[in-house]
């Protein structure tokens, strides 16, 4: 690939982000990066992989004063200190893994504020993918995690938290365009069809693989 390309790939959850995500990543030949930052995180940090698995995708646990006040938590260098596990604390230690990835290589990097966290990185598209409800239903049917009368209430479920967490972390509307370079319904073009888009459009950018 003759320059960096850096995929960050937000997602409504039953909307095929997920695999979407990981199978460009296989056929642009980089990196893929989603639940795998926690242990990187854990790693980075020496704190317990389970404290990020945690806090994964969460919003801390001031998101109402945070969102009345329009306040967001800085992004700075991790603190070792007496809030080594806040939830803050542990996404700047995320953030740090986002930010060393994205300066070493072209990967692609799932959920996570990834969007945010590498604003004014060379090199960085920024991705959407949503569904219709009913199709996200029959995605997450299949995989047989919830109980079928549970589903599309695990997907609201999932949804607002990512919301919430994205609004903590970032002060921003999850699903707002502007956050966004492209944003695409997976629901009539699939997985495969999502897949060609993506790579077409990537092209267009002048990006080469």
């Amino acid at each position: 690939m003759a320059k960096k390309l850096i995929i960050t790939i937000s997602r409504q959850y039953g909307s095929g982000g997920g695999e979407i995500g990981r199978q460009l990543a296989e056929d642009l030949g980089i990196h893929c990066y989603d639940k795998n930052m926690l242990e990187m995180s854990s790693y980075e940090s020496g704190i317990k992989e389970s404290f990020f698995h945690l806090a994964d995708e969460k919003a801390g646990n001031k998101l109402l004063y945070k969102i009345v006040s329009n306040l967001t938590p800085e992004i700075t260098t991790p603190s070792f200190g007496s809030d080594l596990v806040s939830a803050d604390n542990l996404f700047r230690f995320q953030s740090t893994v986002i930010r060393k990835l994205a300066a070493e290589e072209s990967c692609v990097i799932i959920g996570r504020c990834a969007d945010y966290v590498l604003e004014g990185t060379e090199g960085l598209v920024r991705i959407f993918l949503y569904a219709d409800m009913d199709a996200r239903v029959r995605r997450v049917t299949a995989k047989d995690i919830y109980d079928p009368k549970d589903v599309k209430k695990n997907i609201k479920r999932v949804d607002r938290e990512r919301r919430d967490y994205y609004r903590y972390y970032t002060g921003r509307d999850w699903q707002a365009v502007d956050n966004y370079d492209l944003m695409m319904n997976t629901t009539k073009l699939g997985v495969e069809g999502t897949l060609d888009v993506l790579k077409k459009y990537i092209r267009t950018l002048g990006f080469v693989f």
